[in-house]
């Protein structure tokens, strides 16, 4: 390892944090990883300790004492914040401290977790406003703001865009997670003729790994990746083509998304579990994902609110997932070739995976 660079993981046990560090880790990659995680005996944790070439470091983001230990002797830093930890007003601050502190420090290339800033994008419309992804669009936007400064070019720094990922599509817990409802599959969603840019996990490692190879180019860019502007009529038809059951998409309204029972129990509390429900700046889960779904209804073909140039992703990953109808294939063979059986077989027995750590541990009910 002495050989390696050094790269300082803050996120590393999200669903992100997997593939990027098993990526950056890798017996022919030219980095190791040091990861922040709060418990390094927690089963992610452990997961992370078995692989080569990494260490795991005690501690929160949320300490700049922890910070200045992991960011002092890496040579570059991953940082993806958990938003639905900490909150929207908490993310903004340590985001920013924590560019700072790495900048200090002497790490060399920053790469920021980044999601669209589509308050900004809407022209400041808050219908459109998602704390979650607006939280950390600020801290990046500012990032970039930064690494232009003289004052600051003893580091670089770049942004690594992504969006809800296409495993979420089947998982347990989340915005679009589809119930089986008469033997259809379905995904009742307030989309209208919108598509989500999801984002395949298996493939971030690939991308972030580019970023960190390729620093000097990648300075001040903002690498905004997909699989493909995913509308769930497509959605629904790629499923059946690949496991030859039924599987449809009921666009419903927000008012029927969020009636559902298993949403309204929960609509009011803070969409960051962390956060002070008494505190004015606080979205609800309600107000937040609102938000999150008129994004996605307004972004349709790669023409509207949040785009993607899918040449360049092709030019960095000419082997990346393009298509649900590829991801699909692909897990549905890895399934059955697991033991767990295919798709179909996954959700209509309840053993579809967790995908967010939040879901996972426990923290908060349906999305």
């Amino acid at each position: 390892m002495a050989h390696r660079k050094t790269i300082f993981v803050i996120g590393g046990t999200g669903a992100q944090g997997f593939p990027v560090i098993e990526t950056l880790a890798a017996s022919d990659s030219d980095y190791a990883v040091k990861i922040l995680t709060r418990d390094v005996t927690s089963d992610r944790a452990k997961r992370l300790a078995s692989l080569p070439n990494v260490e795991l470091v005690t501690g929160t983001f949320a300490s700049e004492v922890d910070l200045r230990a992991g960011f002092s002797g890496s040579w570059g830093a991953f940082v993806n914040i958990d938003g639905f930890n900490c909150g929207e007003k908490a993310e903004i601050y340590w985001g920013i401290r924590s560019y700072e502190i790495a900048l200090e420090c002497g790490v060399k290339f920053f790469v920021w977790g980044n999601l669209d800033f589509v308050l900004k994008e809407s022209g400041y419309n808050s219908a459109f406003r998602t704390g979650h992804y607006d939280g950390k669009g600020r801290v990046g936007e500012w990032i970039l703001t930064q690494n232009e400064a003289a004052q600051t070019s003893q580091m670089s720094a770049a942004l690594f865009t992504t969006g809800p990922y296409i495993q979420m599509s089947i998982a347990k817990g989340t915005p679009m997670a589809p119930t089986i409802i008469d033997g259809v599959l379905t995904w009742k969603v307030p989309l209208g003729i919108g598509a989500v840019v999801h984002v395949d996990l298996d493939d971030c490692g690939h991308y972030v790994k580019w970023l960190f190879d390729n620093n000097k180019k990648a300075s001040g860019m903002n690498l905004k990746v997909g699989i493909a502007h995913v509308d769930y009529h497509s959605l629904a038809k790629a499923f059946t083509k690949v496991t030859g059951k039924p599987a449809r998409y009921q666009d419903i309204s927000l008012e029927e998304y969020w009636a559902e029972p298993s949403r309204a129990t929960g609509a009011q509390q803070p969409a960051g579990h962390n956060s002070d429900p008494s505190d004015p700046a606080t979205m609800t889960r309600q107000q937040n994902f609102t938000g999150f779904w008129n994004m996605w209804k307004a972004s349709g073909g790669n023409k509207g609110l949040i785009r993607r140039d899918y040449a360049l992703l092709d030019e960095i990953h000419p082997g990346r997932v393009k298509s649900a109808e590829e991801w699909f294939r692909r897990e549905n063979e890895r399934g059955r070739s697991q033991g767990l059986g295919g798709l179909w077989d996954q959700l209509e027995s309840g053993n579809a995976p967790h995908v967010l750590k939040s879901i996972e541990d426990g923290r908060r009910g349906r999305l």
